[in-house]
């Protein structure tokens, strides 16, 4: 039945600064953008060109217009397979990095968005 996870949307508040936060402070790629009318895009990025998942970059307040209650936050969880460099290189890019949380199931950090969002990152090994 389902195989992949295809998109996961996110809701900004501004998408050219989202755009520039994920690209240029967390390494993804512009994988689409496309204008949908005169004050919105559909922007995708994604972890590399050959990724098939990607974060689509939705205008909130263009969501909010039609359905309010689809604008809560999703929780997100990132995967890498050396968290300390990762870690090293959001501080280094200027993300606001919470500590490092060392588990018995895997060692992880949360980080944020330009709105103020959270995010994890956890060392899949």
């Amino acid at each position: 039945m389902i195989n992949k996870i295809g998109k996961v949307t996110l809701y900004v508040q501004d998408q050219e600064a989202a755009k520039d936060f994920w690209i240029n402070k967390v390494g993804f790629v512009l994988k689409y953008e496309m204008a949908m009318g005169p004050n919105a895009k559909w922007i995708e990025v994604g972890p590399s060109e050959s990724e098939f998942t990607t974060l689509v970059l939705y205008s909130k307040s263009s969501m909010e217009q039609h359905k309010p209650e689809k604008v809560a936050h999703p929780s997100v969880l990132f995967s890498t397979n050396d968290v300390e460099s990762a870690y090293k290189q959001m501080q280094d890019n200027g993300v606001k990095v919470d500590e490092m949380l060392r588990m018995p199931f895997g060692t992880m950090f949360s980080f944020y968005d330009q709105d103020g969002n959270d995010y994890i990152l956890r060392e899949d090994k």
